[in-house]
């Protein structure tokens, strides 16, 4: 994970118009499959460490597993289409790409 994401930087570190940057957020977020990309990735990865952490809370109440479920609520629908947005605004032609 830590490699992919040191070649995404490097990408963005180097010379790279709207296109090629709205192509490199597109693969962050999936706004047809939110499931899928790197904040659908994550999400889905949150959302089983919550269930994890529901399972293992002393009293059931949701003091571990429900930030979880918020962390990962905020990363789809929050990160992730503020980046659809942007992405929009970079390459409004790109959509059906």
């Amino acid at each position: 994970m830590k490699l992919a994401l040191q070649q995404i930087g490097d990408e963005l570190g180097g010379e790279i118009d709207a296109r090629e940057l709205a192509e490199i957020l597109r693969e962050f977020h999936d706004e047809d499959h939110r499931q899928d990309g790197v904040f659908g990735s994550l999400a889905q990865l949150l959302t089983v460490a919550a269930r994890a952490a529901g399972r293992i809370e002393p009293d059931r109440d949701g003091e571990m597993s429900c930030p979880l479920y918020e962390a990962a609520s905020l990363i789809t629908d929050n990160a992730g289409l503020q980046t659809y947005y942007a992405t929009r605004a970079l390459d409004p032609q790109g959509e059906s790409a």
